[in-house]
């Protein structure tokens, strides 16, 4: 019996505050007041002659689920009306059939391809391979009629994309234009990009990274030692203006009949780390102690310097009301195995 019920067959007992108690205290308040000589009907008798609850009908349907590149997952119901007039109708064998409908409109009943799969016929879930990945399938329910090969149709499912196996050709990142010779500058979004909310930056970035490195100052930094090379104590005048050394293969001595080639080579290289994640459009968030702006759906990224040596990024996102709070750090490393690279403009002429 409902809360309800035990509260009207209370009431007509006569049980003092049963608005106010439990439906365990209300069972056994009853229970003592029919034990007391009440001609009223004990609790059993109540319920046995009320009628069983209604059970909902169930409504035939099938659920069309991709999982991944190669694989679908397919569950469905079939109502007990629709399984009798099935195999009043001569059914035998319950078949899924997955039909290829890219490009077609939402009705169309001819499809590219059809795939019938067999399933047993006391289950409500199968996982189908798929025969095309990119391609849009649906998924019809029905029974397998007689020895001659009817079809009796009981549900359609909603038209599905199963995702391709290679990567998307479409490119969301938004990549800060850096130069190795300066300062990482401030974000340029681009104006037809949806992401591109972010205002203009000035020096947010190198703020992040200063940050997320000062407690691993003593960290060499790879490449930069090699860019930062003191030259102050070299000594330039053993070079003609050519870059040739004084013992030169050539110099002014005008023998052989070739005469020397002079060309400079070089090599720039480094990375960038992007940090982006998404919250709560109001919230605030913050990298390491530095707000950083969301978008309007709640969206961010940050593209900063990722030198050598290990980078502390704590992220914190507060709610508006300021009681809710979530954070993640992430630690990054980076190492330089071997640096052999140089900016254009300081290649070193060679002869050959």
């Amino acid at each position: 019996m409902t809360l309800r019920q035990l509260r009207q067959v209370a009431s007509d007992l006569g049980v003092a505050l049963y608005s106010r108690k439990s439906k365990d205290q209300l069972v056994a308040a009853i229970e003592e007041r029919q034990d007391a000589g009440s001609n009223e009907p004990s609790l059993q008798a109540l319920e046995a002659q009320m009628e069983p609850a209604p059970r909902p009908q169930a409504e035939t349907s099938v659920v069309f689920l991709p999982r991944d590149p190669q694989w679908a997952y397919v569950f469905w119901e079939i109502s007990d009306d629709d399984r009798a007039s099935a195999q009043a109708a001569g059914a035998t064998q319950l078949c899924l059939r997955v039909a290829d409908v890219t490009g077609l409109p939402g009705g169309s009943v001819h499809p590219h391809t059809l795939q019938e799969v067999i399933v047993d016929s006391h289950a409500t879930e199968w996982y189908l391979p798929v025969p095309l990945s990119d391609r849009d399938y649906r998924v019809e329910l029905g029974y397998r009629q007689g020895s001659g090969g009817g079809w009796i149709s009981l549900a359609y499912s909603s038209v599905a994309r199963v995702p391709a196996l290679h990567p998307s050709e479409q490119i969301l990142d938004q990549f800060v234009p850096f130069s190795l010779e300066s300062a990482p500058g401030p974000v340029l979004p681009a104006a037809a990009s949806p992401l591109a909310e972010e205002p203009a930056d000035t020096g947010l970035h190198e703020r992040l990274y200063q940050s997320a490195t000062a407690q691993w100052r003593r960290i060499s930094r790879g490449s930069e030692a090699f860019h930062e090379l003191d030259t102050s104590g070299y000594d330039s005048s053993a070079l003609n203006q050519s870059g040739a050394g004084l013992w030169a293969s050539g110099r002014d001595s005008g023998i052989g009949g070739v005469a020397p080639r002079q060309r400079s080579f070089w090599l720039v290289a480094d990375a960038e780390l992007i940090v982006y994640g998404a919250t709560d459009p109001s919230a605030r968030l913050s990298i390491g102690g530095e707000e950083v702006p969301l978008s309007a759906d709640g969206t961010f990224h940050v593209q900063v310097p990722f030198r050598d040596g290990k980078q502390l990024y704590p992220i914190e996102a507060v709610a508006a009301d300021g009681e809710q709070k979530r954070n993640i750090t992430l630690e990054f490393s980076r190492t330089t195995p071997e640096d052999n690279s140089n900016p254009a403009d300081k290649a070193a002429s060679e002869w050959f």
